[in-house]
């Protein structure tokens, strides 16, 4: 399989300014399950933050069992934010996702997202898979309801 097999890219739309979306990827604090209610706070874990990368663990808890991944960050260009798996339950290390943030038209952000996992195990092949069959509906569901909590935690 090549790369683009396991590659999902889409776009989302966001009120929100691109800083603040920036600043909320980068929240390595305790309330980061709270703006990503994709992360369930049991499987959170910071293992180090330093200027333009940190090493965080993160996972879900998902129909028949518990994913996660190690994932370093890395945030030295100054419009992506990319995750790159070190060690995980059920994608493969290499495996990413990155978010390129931009003004959007009539104000507030886009974020194009790229998505490339590569399932390690058979649950992780089978998630993988159904990510790519249904065009990254399950992530992109995801990160628009971190987007709503960033909206709203400005009101």
């Amino acid at each position: 399989m090549n790369v683009k097999e396991h590659t999902v890219g889409f776009d989302v739309e966001t009120t929100a300014e691109p800083e603040r979306v920036r600043s909320a990827l980068l929240d390595f604090s305790d309330r980061r399950p709270k703006l990503w209610p994709g992360i369930e706070p049991s499987l959170y874990e910071v293992y180090s933050v330093g200027e333009t990368v940190a090493e965080v663990r993160e996972g879900s808890k998902a129909p028949g069992g518990v994913v996660w991944a190690r994932e370093l960050y890395d945030w030295s260009d100054p419009t992506t934010v990319r995750w790159t798996v070190q060690e995980s339950n059920f994608s493969r290390p290499g495996s990413y996702v990155w978010a390129s943030i931009r003004a959007g038209r009539s104000g507030g952000s886009l974020i194009h997202v790229v998505w490339n996992r590569t399932g390690s195990t058979l649950m992780g092949r089978a998630i993988c898979r159904m990510i790519r069959l249904s065009r990254g509906k399950p992530v992109k569901a995801s990160f628009k309801r971190g987007l709503e909590a960033i909206e709203n935690a400005a009101t």
